[in-house]
């Protein structure tokens, strides 16, 4: 196992981080346990999950696996801002919903501290001062050792960072986007901002909600059924079939695949791998249903990708600029 900085703090963490979103949904506590177990035997000890995975029945399959754990040697990182109830502040980033729900991951999670608790999305109802200020509260009171964000565009994550710098108050040391080969607009502003400011980056849904993994053909006219993208292009949902279904996807598709022959790798190990090479990256989130799909995760550790495949990749992927972008680029040309 690899391990890496998160961001600027001091703090060591496993080159991929085990995501616990299909706990207590897809993956009973059984299984997830056994997960859990596989993961920290091969040197993992950076878990993620949040309060609203579930609505709390990961929290709670971690909590009683981490309670037979040396809490030490786990970073446990979960998240705050989505509705856990029908109440009308039972949402956001405000004080009142931050700091209950804190304590309700703590009770779940069975530990008296998070050591990354991180927003999960921008929310445009809260005063952003208030919130940052109650997360340097919570880092204060020792009920937190380090906060990052989830979900923010560039100005958002910018506007942030620069009130704590001016305040004095703790810090982003994370920032956890979308980011993988069929979604590389995150380059755009949020990983020069991770770069220059000193951000952990911590890419969820490395694998595209599974088109990444070799599932996915060219010259399919739908999607298997039971797949993400099925279920997604019937109950809504951003790796719906009819959403990624054209010639960019089918072009990277193809390009994972011919690395795969080339490497012995599969294309999930492939499309981990080129995370992982990635200068501002520090830990992909994998999300896994069974320890088979671990086994696979695990295995992008040992693979290594050259040069030509690395731009291989990174040519198939390149999304088309827009407008200010594609001019600022063009600029930067010496245009």
């Amino acid at each position: 196992m690899e391990y890496r900085y998160l961001g600027r703090s001091g703090t060591k963490v496993s080159a991929l981080c085990l995501g616990c979103m299909t706990f207590g949904r897809e993956t009973d506590q059984t299984e997830s346990h056994r997960i859990l177990d596989r993961f920290l035997d091969a040197g993992g000890n950076f878990i993620d999950t949040a309060n609203v995975y579930g609505k709390g029945a990961s929290e709670s399959i971690v909590g009683d696996w981490l309670a037979k754990q040396n809490r030490y040697d786990i970073v446990l990182a979960t998240k705050v801002r989505f509705p856990m109830g029908s109440g009308v502040n039972d949402t956001g980033a405000g004080r009142k919903h931050i700091m209950h729900h804190l304590d309700e991951s703590l009770r779940r999670l069975k530990t008296d501290h998070i050591d990354l608790y991180q927003l999960h999305c921008w929310d445009r109802g809260s005063d952003l001062e208030e919130t940052l200020r109650t997360l340097d509260d919570l880092v204060r009171a020792g009920k937190v050792r380090y906060i990052g964000a989830s979900n923010y565009v560039g100005w958002q994550l910018q506007r942030a960072l620069e009130l704590q710098r001016s305040a004095g108050w703790e810090r982003f040391v994370s920032l956890q986007p979308q980011y993988n080969l069929l979604c590389r607009t995150t380059e755009w502003e949020l990983v020069p901002i991770a770069e220059q400011q000193g951000l952990g980056l911590l890419p969820w849904s490395p694998l595209r909600g599974g088109w990444l993994t070799g599932k996915y053909r060219r010259g399919m006219e739908g999607p298997p059924e039971g797949t993400r993208a099925d279920r997604d292009e019937t109950h809504g949902g951003f790796n719906a079939w009819s959403l990624l279904d054209r010639d960019h996807t089918w072009n990277v598709l193809d390009a994972v695949g011919e690395v795969a022959a080339e490497t012995g790798g599969t294309h999930a190990q492939v499309a981990l791998r080129w995370l992982l090479d990635r200068p501002a990256g520090t830990a992909p989130i994998v999300g896994v249903r069974t320890e088979h799909h671990l086994e696979q995760a695990l295995g992008a550790l040992e693979l290594a990708l050259s040069a030509e495949q690395d731009e291989k990749l990174q040519q198939a992927s390149e999304p088309e600029l827009v407008y200010p972008y594609d001019f600022v680029f063009w600029a930067q040309d010496g245009r």
